[in-house]
């Protein structure tokens, strides 16, 4: 392996980069989960329940924003976490991120033959088996897979296409929003709100849910990279993603809560979208709105494929992966061993039918907040060690913004755990974690050899690039 490392090309802009953390930030989720959370915690409840997350979400973004505009490489937690808890605790971090990355992945190959199932009625055919007590149809399977080849080869072509298409996507996907929002404001029913607050468990159910629905922002450290843009604008961007998500969120909650009575959402496979034909009170409204959720599907699935690829490329340009992950198109500068990968989890998924929608939020959820550990114990360090790191962008009283940081991921960790009345559910969200966690305990013994070989410096050196040298190593 060369001590010069294989560099990416800077070529993306202010509106590439909020277009795909904003995009990936909202996804499907927001049509097919918004019924299920009012039922779970009321409308305000559940608006509640975003607010809570958002502020976890917050304290780590600050974090995120200083440590991207200071260390701006590929594949950013494993630098941040390199600099900071050192290779292991660097590869832990990226492995339990790309766990979380492809948990997103994988949960939109799953919602697309819904959205399909949605617009074209009585479309699955071809009956295979069932899962959790739901059907598995060939003909819905058959739509996740051409999904998964359609993202994997906008990720081939390389990142120029991949952004271009996410910033179409992204624009198109506000304009539903705005249709849906401004008119479900007006029309709506205050008495549908009621009740407002089912109970506190409930709240804590969608807590939960909120890490895995919020991630998205830290897809811009994997691209730092590529940006184009002075660094200290990247740190704003990684705070005002976070903002427009939660604002996105809180209105879909109020908007679904003002146009349907909460009794009737059990019932509703797409309770945001017969909330917009409630609205508009024509059932092709609905379409328009799911319409608008396949734009989603599409910005999410493919800025999380983008922060996918770029981490497992950075990890094995750092020693940590086998080196044939790092190897780029001669033409496009994809990481095509990665491409291909990732394209081929993606196209499992639908065989385990629409079950494995809650099942990867969930463990993408618990992998997403370990990360976040993670990144804010590396912020506190590096702050401590490296005082004089050139810092772009700054985050505002750095010791209680990373304390905050660390403490409320541990709370949202604890969450998960046997006992809690939000844990995971066993043995399908469990088993999802504990695969990942062999499968990475595999790895690790591969790298321990390639990181013997390497030695430390020139490992930091692949890892952090030129940063290298100015932290000492």
């Amino acid at each position: 392996m060369s001590d010069a490392p294989i560099q990416l090309r800077k070529i993306l802009g202010r509106r590439d980069v909020l277009a795909i953390a904003f995009g990936a930030m909202v996804g499907w989720s927001w049509v097919v989960l918004a019924g299920e959370m009012i039922l779970q915690a009321g409308t305000l409840g559940s608006i509640l329940a975003f607010g809570i997350g958002a502020v976890m979400v917050w304290l780590v973004g600050l974090t995120y924003a200083e440590l991207t505009a200071a260390l701006s490489r590929a594949g950013g937690e494993i630098g941040f976490a390199f600099v900071g808890i050192g290779p292991t605790g660097a590869f832990v971090c990226g492995w339990t991120l790309v766990l979380a990355y492809v948990a997103v992945c994988a949960f939109e190959a799953v919602a697309l033959p819904t959205v399909v199932t949605y617009l074209a009625p009585g479309f699955e055919t071809g009956y295979l088996y069932t899962v959790a007590g739901w059907d598995v149809h060939l003909t819905w399977v058959l739509v996740g897979v051409a999904g998964a080849l359609a993202i994997g080869f906008v990720n081939y072509r390389g990142i120029r296409f991949a952004a271009f298409a996410q910033s179409v996507a992204a624009g198109s996907l506000l304009l539903v929003g705005l249709a849906f929002f401004l008119p479900g404001a007006v029309r709506g029913d205050t008495a549908n709100l009621v009740p407002y607050l089912t109970s506190w468990e409930g709240v804590l159910r969608v807590v939960i849910m909120t890490p895995f629905l919020y991630i998205g922002f830290d897809v811009i450290p994997q691209i730092a990279e590529e940006i184009n843009i002075p660094f200290r604008a990247v740190g704003r961007i990684i705070i005002l993603s976070i903002v427009m998500a939660f604002v996105w969120y809180g209105l879909v909650q109020w908007s679904v809560g003002l146009s349907l009575p909460t009794d009737s959402l059990a019932d509703r496979a797409l309770p945001t979208a017969d909330a917009m034909s409630a609205v508009y009170g024509s059932p092709w409204a609905g379409r328009v709105l799911v319409v608008g959720g396949l734009l989603g599907i599409a910005t999410s699935w493919n800025a999380f494929f983008i922060g996918a690829s770029r981490l497992l490329f950075a990890m094995a340009r750092g020693g940590m992966l086998p080196p044939m992950f790092a190897r780029l198109h001669p033409r496009y500068e994809s990481p095509v061993a990665v491409v291909v990968v990732l394209t081929a989890i993606m196209a499992v998924a639908p065989f385990f039918g629409r079950p494995a929608l809650v099942w990867l939020v969930d463990a993408g959820s618990l992998a997403t907040v370990v990360a976040y550990m993670l990144v804010a114990v590396s912020f506190l360090v590096i702050r401590r060690r490296h005082p004089g790191l050139r810092r772009p962008y700054r985050t505002p009283a750095p010791s209680v913004v990373g304390w905050l940081a660390v403490a409320s991921t541990v709370l949202f960790i604890l969450l998960y755990m046997p006992g809690s009345p939000s844990a995971l559910v066993w043995p399908e969200e469990w088993a999802i974690v504990l695969v990942w966690v062999g499968l990475g305990a595999a790895l690790a013994v591969g790298m321990r050899r390639r990181v013997a070989a390497l030695g430390l410096r020139r490992q930091a050196r692949l890892v952090l690039g030129d940063y290298a040298k100015d932290l000492g190593f």
